[in-house]
C-alpha cells in the first residue's frame, strides 16, 4: 500500500481506537495537537506537512457529543487550511443520527444539520460505521462509505455454540439488520412489536415470532438508555427462552443503562469499541470487540482506490 502520501489524525474522543488503526495500518498517528483554551474554546494545531497528502480524520461524535463534533469540525477546517489534497472524516459513530426525519411539527432534522457542517468544515468524503438510518448518506453531497459491523459480530457469535438460535429484532425499524445477521448464522428471526410513548422511552407489546427453548440474540444498532433492549429481552424470556444475549454496535450506554442491564436476564451485552467504554461499564456482562480491523481495511482501500462493498460480499 502506498503510505507516502496517506496521513491519519485523531482528536480526543477515541484515541484508543484510532491508535489501534493506526496499528492495523502499519503507520503512526499524525502528530495534532487538540486542546482547550481556559473558557473551554477548542484549539487545533496540525504539527506536521499535510500540503497534497490524503488525510482520514478518526473521530467519532460519541458523548460528549457537542464537544467531539467541534473538535472534528475544527480540525477539518485545520487541514483544509493547511492544504490537504483530500480529506476524509472518519465517523465510527454519528452523533445526532437519530434525528434524521422531522418525527412531529416544528422540529429539526439535526442530522442532516451535521452534515452540512461537516461539509462546509472542508469534508470531502465520509466513512461511517452503522448510521441509526441509511437515508443519512443522501444528507451528504460528497461520497459516503456506510460501513457495517456485521461481520464482527457474527464471527464472534458463530464461536458461541448457540443452540437453534433465534434473532430478534427489538423494533420494526431494526428488522433488517436482524435479518441480516439470522441470515449469516442460518437462524430464525423474531421481531418486538413496540410502542415509543416519548424520546428515550418505549414501551414492547408483543413478539411475532418462536423463541421457546432457543437461545435468542436481541440485536440494535446502538444501546442509549437500554430501555428498548431490556424490554425486547423481558419479552423473548417471558416467552421462555433458553438463553438472551444481545448485540448492540454502538455502547452509548447513558442515563440508567448499566443498572439495567446488570438488573435484567442477559448472559451477555456484545458491543463495538466504535464508543469507548469504560472499565466500570464492562462490569454489566459486556463483551467489547473491535471494529478497528474493519476501519483500517475500510481506509486502505479507499486511499487504494479499491472496493469498499467487496468487504462485505
Amino acid at each position: 500500500m502506498p503510505t507516502y502520501d496517506l496521513k491519519l489524525f485523531t482528536g480526543n474522543a477515541n484515541r484508543p481506537l484510532a491508535e489501534e488503526i493506526a496499528r492495523n495500518l502499519h503507520m503512526p498517528l499524525g502528530d495534532a495537537e487538540v486542546t482547550r483554551f481556559s473558557d473551554g474554546e477548542v484549539f487545533v494545531r496540525i504539527n506536521e506537512s499535510v500540503r497534497g497528502m490524503d488525510v482520514f480524520v478518526i473521530q467519532p461524535t460519541c458523548p460528549p457529543v457537542n464537544d467531539n463534533l467541534m473538535e472534528l469540525l475544527i480540525m477539518l477546517d485545520a487541514l483544509k487550511r493547511a492544504s490537504a489534497r483530500r480529506i476524509t472524516a472518519v465517523l465510527p459513530y454519528y452523533g445526532y443520527g437519530r434525528q434524521d426525519r422531522k418525527v412531529e411539527s416544528r422540529t429539526p432534522i439535526s442530522a442532516k444539520l451535521v452534515a452540512d457542517l461537516l461539509e462546509k468544515a472542508g469534508v470531502d468524503r465520509m466513512l461511517a460505521l452503522e448510521l441509526h438510518a441509511g437515508q443519512i448518506q443522501g444528507f451528504f453531497n460528497i461520497p459516503v462509505d456506510h460501513l457495517f459491523a456485521n461481520p464482527v459480530i457474527v464471527d464472534y457469535l458463530g464461536k458461541k455454540d448457540l443452540t437453534d438460535p433465534v434473532v430478534v429484532a427489538p423494533d420494526a425499524g431494526g428488522v433488517e439488520r436482524a435479518r441480516a445477521i439470522a441470515k449469516r448464522l442460518n437462524a430464525g428471526l423474531a421481531i418486538i412489536d413496540k410502542r415509543r410513548e416519548g424520546p428515550n422511552h418505549a414501551v414492547a407489546m408483543h413478539l411475532i415470532g418462536d423463541v421457546r427453548d432457543h437461545d435468542v440474540v436481541v440485536v440494535d444498532d446502538m444501546i442509549d438508555t437500554a430501555g428498548t433492549l431490556v424490554q425486547a429481552v423481558t419479552a423473548v424470556a417471558r416467552e421462555g427462552a433458553r438463553r438472551v444475549l444481545a448485540c448492540g454496535v454502538h455502547p452509548v450506554l447513558s442515563g440508567p443503562a448499566i443498572d439495567r442491564l446488570k438488573s435484567s436476564p442477559l448472559e451477555e451485552v456484545v458491543v463495538t469499541n466504535s464508543i469507548p467504554v469504560s472499565d466500570a461499564k464492562k462490569e454489566a456482562r459486556l463483551t467489547v470487540l473491535s471494529v478497528a480491523p474493519l476501519l483500517a481495511e475500510a481506509i486502505r482501500r479507499i486511499h487504494g482506490e479499491e472496493s469498499v462493498s467487496n468487504l462485505f460480499v
